[in-house]
């Protein structure tokens, strides 16, 4: 990780983690757009458990004085986006990741470790 970045990006990224999100992916898309630095893409098997990966972000970055600018998908559970700001959390259920593909669209984002 860049020193660069939001130093408290390891809270979104743990958020996400706390309800078992598959295949976790952090992209720095700085530069590559105006609406966020950071993308963090994840996934969940099923629609109820994409809905409580959400549910569980933006209660565990709630804690730490974080709220979401807005959350949209919410109804469905297919495709979850927190708005963050500068940073934007994609939660899909994995279908609908596959279908989508976002790390394909920014395949020119640097990927992030964690």
């Amino acid at each position: 990780m860049t020193l660069d970045l939001d130093p408290s990006l390891n809270l979104y990224i743990k958020a996400a983690l706390g309800k078992k999100a598959l295949e976790l992916v952090v992209l720095d898309v700085r530069g590559l757009t105006s609406v966020a630095d950071t993308f963090i893409i994840c996934s969940g098997r099923s629609n109820r458990q994409v809905t409580a990966i959400a549910d569980h972000i933006k209660d565990d970055l709630k804690k730490h004085g974080i709220q979401p600018l807005s959350i949209e998908g919410i109804k469905e559970g297919h495709w979850l986006l927190l708005d963050y700001g500068h940073i934007v959390i994609h939660v899909f259920h994995e279908p609908i990741r596959d279908f989508y593909d976002l790390e394909g669209l920014w395949v020119d984002a640097k990927r992030i470790s964690f």
